[in-house]
């Protein structure tokens, strides 16, 4: 997952339409009654999730065994095969058919890393400055003494009356951008949502517009506030095999390079074209701002590619009185693999991010085969690959879904959950979107707990796991998780320790499984969100998206 501790997607980029769902008996425009699940033995399932469901399933997938379950590797295949295995055992259908797999075909590209990017006079090092690759199916891809334009965030944004490129022909040009968005350094000036990241302040965006505007390459400043993380994630996460989803025009829409420079390299640029970049990030924050640059950019990239197949992994508990209706509940299997040229440990075996999440859903999926009855609609779980490499998976899904998106009625989000011990309160990632936080306040006051905005919207989490996929369907998806505030003085003295070893290990080979790791925050976390996911299966209407959110069903 692209997150630390452990929103809003462009409005233009919505349909709102109405939705009538596939049974007359639960219309979507009706409010969802939260009420007791029709469970008998609600209760003593609840409370039989424990450590041991959820510790077994992450020891065994953040193993070396596993080779940090990059797609397409042999650790995708054991992965794999334990998930199906696991989901055969606790009882479930196949949720795809005959077969608990959905195919997704992947483009894997590798930019040989063997390169330089020569700004002016200046050549700056792969990993170290800058890095750099291409989403074109090309052996070759390279910029030529590309003029440099800066476009300060990149963002063009109608209904902000934003727009960087206004009167600008970047075709054939390489523009320059900052990251986040306008309102995050400058929440007085009631800009785009204040400290609130936008999805306009994603690097995803970002490469995205500048393609629509035909720029040739695309450069994106970073800075580790602005964009939640540091360097070396960038340098770990944009090296080495990347992948999207094939593409029929095999890439050509894209910008030929898309690339990112550390701070201290791109204020050399700057100042190399005669340019102070504190002012001109300045400017940038006050509307609507670019610049030539009067500087040239060269990079060859040289990329080894192959198309391959990758899977999703689908189960399915048949509702008692609805199946065709499902709560799907998200988490994604993937993390980074393995980097061979590393020294010493090479495996990125992603215990925290995100083997909690796959742990957690096959405790839940335990835990629902256990119900009497079965709730009344169907509840499946749906295990993503390629998070890591941009949402890929959950994305297939989302343009080629196996349940219709029409009959979905609410996703539940499960990644890299809370190994900190047991909260007071709850996060909830993107708080005040939709009806699902009803449910949650409801099966969180249970446990003594109360709602709260996640620490730190301005890193745009909401954009960074699979849920986001749902939301832009118009699929109701709440994402929430352990707090911030401890349970007690043991937790907390436990939770200092810790805390500094989880976030420094983001995305780094020491994301590893340890015996102490206190799991009753995810024991805590999984329980409430049972009891939302059985609640929403039994309820006499569908969950609806709040009337201020973006978000809105297109079916």
């Amino acid at each position: 997952m692209k997150k630390m501790f452990l929103p809003l997607l462009v409005p233009t980029l919505l349909g709102v339409s109405a939705c009538t769902p596939s049974n007359d008996s639960t219309p979507q425009n009706q409010t969802a009654k939260k009420e007791m699940p029709a469970v008998s033995n609600f209760d003593s399932v609840y409370n039989s999730i424990s450590d041991a469901d959820i510790r077994e399933p992450l020891k065994v997938l953040s193993s070396d065994e596993f080779e940090g379950r990059l797609p397409t590797t042999e650790g995708e295949k054991k992965t794999i095969d334990y998930l199906v295995s696991e989901f055969t055992k606790a009882g479930l259908k196949p949720g795809n058919g005959d077969s608990f797999l959905q195919k997704v075909a992947l483009m894997e590209i590798t930019a040989d890393p063997e390169m330089t990017m020569t700004i002016g006079d200046n050549s700056f090092v792969y990993k170290e400055q800058m890095v750099a690759s291409s989403k074109r199916e090309q052996s070759s891809v390279s910029l030529k003494d590309s003029e440099l334009v800066f476009v300060g965030y990149g963002v063009n944004a109608p209904e902000y009356d934003w727009n960087d490129y206004e009167g600008l022909d970047v075709e054939g040009k390489t523009v320059v951008m900052l990251i986040n968005d306008p309102g995050f350094e400058n929440p007085e000036s009631g800009k785009f949502q204040g400290t609130t990241m936008t999805y306009y302040g994603r690097w995803s965006y970002k490469y995205e517009e500048a393609s629509r505007q035909g720029a040739a390459g695309a450069i994106i400043v970073h800075e580790t506030a602005p964009a939640s993380y540091g360097w070396s994630v960038v340098a770990n996460s944009w090296s080495g095999p990347q992948y999207g989803l094939v593409s029929a025009d095999k890439g050509a829409s894209r910008v030929a390079v898309e690339g990112w420079l550390t701070l201290d390299a791109a204020k050399k640029v700057f100042a190399d074209a005669g340019l102070d970049f504190d002012t001109e990030k300045a400017n940038a924050m006050k509307g609507p701002y670019s610049k030539a640059m009067d500087i040239q950019a060269s990079v060859t990239v040289k990329n080894t590619f192959k198309k391959s197949e990758s899977n999703n992994v689908i189960a399915t508990l048949p509702g008692a009185d609805f199946p065709d209706e499902h709560i799907i509940y998200t988490a994604h299997w993937d993390h980074l693999g393995k980097d061979e040229t590393k020294e010493g440990d090479q495996i990125y075996n992603g215990a925290h991010d995100n083997a909690t999440g796959t742990a957690a859903i096959l405790a839940m999926a335990k835990a629902y085969s256990e119900l009497t009855p079965a709730p009344k609609r169907s509840v499946s779980f749906l295990v993503v690959t390629a998070e890591e490499q941009g949402l890929l998976g959950s994305k297939f899904y989302a343009s080629n879904p196996v349940i219709p998106i029409e009959n979905t009625v609410a996703n539940i989000n499960m990644d890299a959950m809370n190994v900190l011990g047991k909260t007071k309160n709850v996060a909830v990632v993107g708080m005040g979107k939709s009806e699902m936080e009803e449910y949650l306040e409801k099966a969180a006051a249970k446990q003594g707990r109360s709602l709260t905005q996640e620490d730190r919207p301005e890193a745009g989490y909401y954009y960074r796991s699979d849920h986001f996929s749902f939301a832009k369907q118009g699929v109701p998806a709440l994402y929430a998780e352990g707090g911030n505030e401890p349970a007690d003085e043991e937790t907390a003295k436990y939770r200092k320790r810790m805390n500094v070893i989880v976030t420094g290990c983001y995305h780094q080979v020491c994301d590893q499984y340890r015996d102490d790791w206190d799991l009753s925050g995810i024991v805590q976390d999984t329980q409430m969100l049972f009891d939302v996911g059985v609640s929403v299966a039994n309820a006499d209407g569908w969950p609806k998206w709040n009337e201020a959110s973006e978000f809105q069903r297109k079916y």
